[in-house]
């Protein structure tokens, strides 16, 4: 399996040198390490190196209908209680389906990882309240709710998710920091991210912090269908809001196999700081409509290397050059405002 960090320095190597007098001209210093280090969405010089943060706080809900971390379900009708690290591992390696399983307090370290799925009536739960705080959230399983937990400077990314009918609500990643720094990645069919927030993505180490990523390189990490992100509140990211890449994207290090298709991206809060918020390469038939793109971008939206059958309407685009751009691979079924140029 090629790492994240080979694939990158590939892609820079071919690059050449153009993009490395770019780069030093711009003063930054860097280089992109993962799977969206491309022109097309490199990070803005001004962006901080500093050296970890102090813990974030813990986002208070958003009033209803704002982009955010919403009102967490009630931790009540638990068939575990988990108030220490050594009882939430337990409980999640234990755990079968139909089970509620409550958290309470900090987690210290311990990262919430379930490997264990339920069924589509049964699904396993992991309710948080709004208050339980872990080192991050591993779900490698189907059939999954995690509600009400905060990973709190957890280890990149923030959230893993992959597999069948996962739902991730009313919940946060914050700070995350190490390998590619982003917030939150997943894989998988049938994957819902609501009203959630992520906050304070950096480039730190040469990452390259988005807030959300996908990708389809190999059995692992495979191309993901019906996913749908919906009013979640990305504050403060080096990138972008969502960069998702198919199994034939650009990139090169595509699988080949399968197909990325049917994304959802609504009511969104995007502050981000690279050449669009939402970046699109060889993903068909992605709807984003109702977002608010606050940042100083390119363009609000990239579609690229048959993406297509997009629908773009109704986003509030505040300081972007142009809000789409896209190629010619990609205008089959496009439905939106006027391209204002390329992806």
């Amino acid at each position: 399996m090629i790492t994240t960090s080979a694939r990158a320095r590939t892609r820079w190597l071919a690059a050449g040198a153009v993009l490395v007098a770019v780069v030093l001209l711009a003063g930054c210093g860097r280089s992109g390490s993962d799977h969206s280090s491309r022109r097309s969405s490199e990070p803005r010089p001004s962006e901080s190196t500093a050296a970890a943060p102090a813990p974030a706080p813990v986002p208070a809900p958003a009033p209803a209908g704002t982009p955010g971390m919403g009102t967490p379900q009630p931790a009540t009708n638990c068939t575990v209680q988990a108030g220490d690290p050594a009882a939430m591992a337990a409980a999640t390696s234990g755990a079968n389906p139909g089970d509620r399983i409550c958290l309470a307090g900090d987690m210290g370290g311990q990262r919430l990882e379930l490997r264990r799925s339920g069924t589509p009536e049964r699904p396993i739960v992991v309710l948080g309240g709004g208050r339980a705080t872990t080192k991050g959230i591993t779900v490698d399983a189907s059939n999954v709710v995690i509600d009400g937990v905060i990973a709190r400077q957890p280890s990149a990314p923030g959230w893993s998710l992959k597999g069948t009918n996962i739902t991730v609500s009313n919940s946060a990643s914050l700070s995350p920091r190490g390998d590619d720094g982003d917030g939150i990645r997943f894989w998988g069919n049938g994957i819902k991210i609501v009203h959630n927030t992520i906050r304070d993505t950096k480039n730190l180490n040469h990452a390259h912090a988005d807030c959300m990523q996908t990708f389809a390189t190999d059995d692992d990490n495979p191309a993901s269908q019906n996913v749908l992100i919906d009013g979640n509140r990305c504050e403060d990211i080096a990138n972008m809001c969502l960069i998702a890449e198919g199994p034939d994207s650009e990139a090169g290090d595509g699988s080949g196999e399968g197909k990325s298709t049917n994304f959802v991206f609504t009511n969104n809060f995007c502050d981000n700081h690279a050449s669009q918020a939402l970046f699109a390469d060889d993903v068909s038939n992605i709807t984003a409509s109702g977002n608010q793109i606050v940042g100083k971008l390119d363009k609000a939206f990239a579609f690229q290397n048959n993406s297509t059958g997009a629908k773009v309407g109704a986003n509030r685009v505040e300081r972007a050059g142009y809000e789409v751009g896209i190629d010619d691979s990609s205008q089959s079924g496009y439905q939106g405002p006027q391209p204002g140029g390329g992806p």
